[in-house]
């Protein structure tokens, strides 16, 4: 994995960083890792663009870029924000997508940020939610508006 550029940036903003390329690195099955805000917007992300299979030289992640799960994260966020609004049904803490050949699980880290991660089917769903609850308890007090500015203007520069 190529990690993105930390250099200037904040020591929340570089801790975050190591956090989620630990969540990619370290849980077995995962993907990719990405974080968004609560208007849809890529704030960190494991640039899963990067990583191939040796033998079939296709992408792990999402075809085309981070930026596709970020917008898979976003909108699996807003719809079950609804569905739970509609069946009165309280805040969603997690939401899991199981398909023939992958998984998708979404998580709330705070005040509408999502924390998504992309993994393989045969993947230890317990392992994936018990990593990502360590993520949003660690992420979630420090994921300030002002450190979003932060990683947002972070995440531009480095496309």
């Amino acid at each position: 994995m190529t990690a993105p550029s930390t250099f200037g940036l904040s020591t929340e903003a570089r801790n975050l960083h190591w956090l989620l390329s630990n969540l990619v690195e370290e849980v077995p099955g995962v993907h990719s890792v990405t974080v968004v805000s609560s208007d849809g917007l890529m704030l960190l992300s494991s640039d899963p663009g990067h990583l191939t299979t040796q033998n079939t030289g296709r992408q792990d992640g999402p075809k085309g870029s981070s930026a596709d799960l970020a917008t898979i994260v976003s909108g699996i966020g807003s719809l079950t924000v609804g569905a739970a609004k509609l069946m009165n049904g309280g805040g969603v803490k997690q939401t899991m997508v199981a398909m023939d050949e992958g998984s998708v699980f979404v998580m709330s880290i705070s005040d509408g940020s999502l924390l998504g991660v992309h993994a393989t089917p045969d993947c230890d769903m317990s392992v994936i939610a018990y990593h990502m609850a360590l993520f949003v308890g660690r992420a979630g007090h420090v994921l300030t508006p002002e450190l979003r500015s932060e990683l947002r203007k972070s995440m531009e520069s480095a496309q």
